[in-house]
């Protein structure tokens, strides 16, 4: 198995050295939100609390994409993404929601220092 590319929101990453920086990746992802789960948003809107439902969704948003975005950058030879920043949008209509998120940073290669 190949090394595991390490990821950070910082400029830069404790106990390393940045070697090279290689290009900007990002990684775009796409989800269909269940209408079930919407509808049930709506009520927990209405009455308060917190949804379990739609915090696990974000949460696999998340990890698909920073997975997406890990692949990227090991395509092309880095073992670390610096600068990562996340974008979440909706778009809704006809009773459809899409919850897009787009991932990018920039691939390095960093050695320890």
């Amino acid at each position: 198995m190949s090394e595991r590319v390490i990821l950070t929101t910082s400029s830069h990453l404790e106990g390393y050295r940045v070697t090279e920086h290689i290009d900007i990746v990002s990684a775009e992802c796409v989800f269909g939100m269940n209408v079930f789960k919407d509808m049930f948003a709506g009520f927990r809107d209405f009455f308060g609390g917190r949804n379990k439902s739609s915090q696990n969704a974000l949460r696999d948003a998340r990890k698909t994409c920073l997975d997406e975005l890990r692949k990227e950058a090991q395509s092309l030879g880095a073992n670390a993404i610096i600068g990562i920043d996340l974008d979440y949008s909706e778009i809704s209509g006809d009773g459809k929601s899409m919850l897009f998120l787009v991932a990018t940073g920039t691939a390095v290669k960093v050695t320890k220092t």
